[in-house]
């Protein structure tokens, strides 16, 4: 099975994400995410599914149960501020409900 810490790392990495910047998205602290990439600890299953709708990827993806990332549509975030994103991805996270 894939490493989960691995997965989530390169996930945040290629999104351009800080550690930091993954936490405030899903309301974790930053110590947290350091530690699901280190894979001292796993997430719970409600932090799981966040990080899921972060990266735009299925639990089982994350899991290591599948290899392949959803190619669903993504949303350019280029050029805004990390408020501005913030706000967006709760927007669609509300939309989403």
């Amino acid at each position: 099975m894939v490493d989960f810490g691995k997965r989530l790392k390169t996930l945040r990495i290629e999104s351009g994400l800080t550690q930091q910047q993954v936490a405030d998205r899903i309301w974790v602290n930053k110590a947290s995410i350091s530690s699901y990439e280190l894979s001292t600890r796993l997430p719970s299953y409600e932090v799981l599914i966040k990080l899921s709708k972060l990266f735009n990827v299925s639990t089982d993806y994350l899991l290591g149960i599948e290899n392949k990332v959803k190619a669903n549509s993504i949303v350019d975030v280029s050029g805004l501020t990390e408020k501005q994103i913030v706000l967006l991805q709760k927007l669609i996270d509300e939309l989403k409900q």
